[in-house]
């Protein structure tokens, strides 16, 4: 009893350890790093929302890669061919707010659509404005950004970037996917792009829902796999925003990551 109770104390201490030191890099290494190449890039760069989207590419990468070095129990299975996914729209199920931060260390050129309230956030809130990241509303202020940014999709498409959507438009605790938001397959109808359909799971045991510390003892492996695409639909048959959502669907049913979830 009382070696499992010093047992479970260390790897409180370890959690908190890990986490503090996750924040260190999150704030230090921005502003003592980063914080310049984005002020040299705003007033330099001839394409501001390129080169901020490849810094944020850059401080992800370097955030996950320090913690898979503090967390050795935990695996990373990442399906190489996603970082080569160009002018697409990415769906992907959401386990954690871990998700968005894969996937930007992944995709040097990538939008995603975020919660409103983000975009009131002092800096975070600017950084993801200039990035082109869209508003999940399109109310007011945000509605003109939303337009603004959807006007210029197809550029962004054709110069290589991917658009990433969670389209369950929250974290599920399992992999229940019956509740999709379908802005993303009216993106896919209106630029004729391809939807690739990743699953990932288990960053939700790295990082709970509803918690502040990482578990960073339990051995698992968090995989985040490339498990199917529609293309040939988006291209040469003109498809409803239901016929789009349904593919999507049937391909996380196919898949064994989400077997009996839809």
């Amino acid at each position: 009893m009382e070696e499992n109770r010093e047992i479970t104390v260390l790897a409180g201490l370890v959690n908190w350890a890990v986490t503090i030191l996750c924040w260190v890099y999150f704030i230090f290494a921005f502003l003592l790093f980063f914080s310049w190449f984005y002020i040299l890039a705003f007033c330099l760069s001839r394409n501001r929302e390129r080169s901020f989207q490849y810094l944020n590419h850059q401080f992800f990468k370097g955030f996950l890669g320090l913690l898979r070095v503090l967390v050795p129990a935990r695996q990373w299975r990442i399906d190489q061919r996603i970082a080569k996914i160009r002018g697409s729209i990415i769906v992907c199920n959401h386990r954690s707010y871990l998700d968005p931060l894969i996937l930007l260390s992944l995709l040097p050129r990538s939008k995603t659509i975020v919660k409103t309230i983000f975009f009131k956030a002092p800096v975070f809130g600017w950084l993801m404005s200039v990035s082109g990241y869209l508003p999940a509303t399109s109310d007011g202020k945000n509605g003109a950004r939303m337009i603004k940014h959807l006007e210029n999709m197809g550029t962004f498409f054709e110069d290589g970037g991917n658009l990433f959507v969670f389209p369950e438009g929250t974290r599920s605790r399992g992999t229940d996917l019956r509740v999709f938001y379908r802005g993303v397959f009216k993106i896919a109808r209106m630029y004729h792009r391809p939807i690739e359909v990743l699953g990932l799971s288990n960053t939700d045991k790295l990082f709970p829902p509803g918690k502040f510390v990482f578990e960073t003892w339990k051995q698992d492996i968090i995989r985040m796999e490339r498990i199917g695409c529609v293309n040939s639909a988006v291209r040469t048959r003109r498809v409803s925003v239901a016929d789009l959502e349904k593919e999507v669907r049937q391909i996380f049913q196919k898949s064994s990551m989400f077997a009996g979830a839809l």
